[in-house]
């Protein structure tokens, strides 16, 4: 395929042949008239004309050429410089008009990118709370203000971080969040940072989360040191609190639910109707004080750290045949079905008996206040790597999604009936146990909770040797 350059050569070069065939012609019926002189002259000023040709037409182009070529290399402050306003001027006058709104779009992105850069680094500097930014590797890029107050030094080097009281914390949660490219936000004692500032302790709560592009590509990681001193204070006179109130409320309460089952027994005479149906509600009422003061002491105990766990080997397919049995005459009266979804030969747990079945009991008895008749409760467990999963998965109306965030606090106030202190026990619980926990809901399709218990070591057998 000939280019422009090779055409107009070849068009010239064949217009030439033409032109040729015609002079020789001239060139001939001239040398028989005798005008021989003539006709050389005639033949000299067609190739003069002809070379003359040639030249004007390709040259421009060539210089037209390398002028854009230069101006697609980059070089945008370079200029076509024709002086003429033929069609190779107009081409000239288009080129630099390229040129200049190229440069222009050039300079206009730069700002645009320094100016981001200069607010979101603005941005960063202007948190209170020490940030740590890192590459898609884990490498530390960026640091605010408030983060180099804390860590010093530290802040800017991985491996004088490493060597910081609560860096290996920080390093171990951006490692976890690069590799499973997933927020990591810890809520228990083992995520907080204790940090000396000055004459003052304080503890921060870790949180890091991975940074994307728009296609999903993993660019980095934020790391955020949330000062929770105060609310740890705050959190641990409550614990306190809880611990004393309850327990000094538990012995009136007692008494109180002996002397209504006397009463109720006949033991201080016949009651009439409405006063055995009053003596029954309160009876009624005095159980849930009872659990509610049960489940205020199980939670102060394991904030305090007071309460034991008695870890034992336990099978999956057990533990969940059991919590189904404990509710199956409330979901019967209810028209719920209960199904149990788990192989016999899923490995075992290393658990707390007592703290597996307050977990489960928990979470079936959200599900049955919350799943209407008709509806389904499912119960499973598989195993998950070194963990068993567990499942609990109602049909019922499912939970608002302001409420997730906060489901498993304390005194929940979007509770609407209970104590509020259910899931929060069985969060604590969780986490004693070496688990984490989960909730999926949306409103209208059910709720499922998902809870993790670490696979129990495997013993060594040991065979006696018979002696032959």
């Amino acid at each position: 395929m000939l280019n422009l350059s090779q055409r107009l050569i070849l068009g010239c070069v064949l217009l030439a042949c033409l032109t040729l065939g015609l002079v020789a012609a001239t060139h001939r019926a001239l040398q028989a008239a005798g005008q021989l002189k003539l006709a050389w002259v005639i033949v000299a000023a067609v190739l003069l004309v002809e070379l003359g040709t040639v030249y004007f037409v390709l040259r421009p182009i060539h210089m037209l050429a390398r002028d854009a070529r230069r101006i697609a290399q980059g070089n945008l402050e370079h200029r076509v410089e024709w002086s003429s306003r033929d069609d190779f001027g107009v081409i000239a006058t288009e080129l630099n008009r390229l040129a200049v709104r190229l440069r222009e779009l050039r300079d206009s992105e730069a700002g645009r990118r320094q100016m981001e850069f200069q607010l979101s680094d603005a941005v960063l500097q202007s948190i209170f709370e020490p940030i740590i930014v890192t590459d898609g590797k884990g490498q530390l890029l960026k640091v605010n203000q408030a983060a180099a107050e804390l860590l010093g030094e530290a802040a800017a080097d991985r491996k004088a971080l490493a060597n910081t009281p609560g860096g290996d914390k920080i390093l171990s949660a951006i490692r976890d969040a690069v590799s499973m490219q997933k927020a990591v936000a810890k809520e228990d004692e083992a995520s907080m940072l204790p940090m000396r500032i000055g004459q003052q302790e304080r503890s921060y709560r870790l949180r890091t989360t991975p940074m994307r592009d728009s296609e999903g590509r993993l660019l980095g990681t934020v790391t955020t040191l949330e000062d929770v001193t105060t609310l740890q204070d705050t959190d641990r006179f409550k614990t306190q609190f809880i611990t004393v109130a309850s327990r000094k409320l538990r012995d009136p309460l007692l008494q109180l639910r002996r002397g209504l089952y006397a009463l109720g027994q006949g033991f201080g005479g016949e009651l009439q109707p409405l006063q055995a149906e009053l003596v029954a509600a309160a009876s009624k009422e005095s159980e849930k004080l009872d659990d509610l003061m049960g489940d205020l002491i199980e939670v102060a105990e394991l904030d305090t750290g007071k309460r034991e766990l008695k870890l034992e080997r336990l099978r999956p397919l057990q533990a969940l045949t059991d919590a189904r049995d404990r509710i199956c005459d409330e979901a019967a009266q209810k028209r719920i079905r209960v199904e149990v979804r788990a192989y016999a030969d899923l490995s075992v747990v290393q658990a707390d008996r007592r703290a597996l079945r307050s977990i489960l009991d928990n979470l079936l008895s959200n599900a049955l206040r919350y799943t209407p008749a008709e509806g389904e409760i499912l119960l499973a467990a598989e195993e998950v790597k070194e963990f068993v999963q567990f499942t609990v998965r109602d049909t019922g109306r499912g939970i608002e999604a302001e409420r997730l965030s906060t489901i498993f606090d304390r005194f929940n106030p979007f509770s609407e009936s209970g104590s509020g202190l259910g899931l929060a026990l069985v969060r604590r619980l969780v986490e004693r146990l070496g688990g984490q926990i989960a909730v999926e809901s949306r409103l209208g399709h059910g709720t499922t909770f998902r809870f993790t218990l670490p696979v129990a070591a495997v013993e060594a057998v040991h065979h006696p040797v018979e002696v032959g």
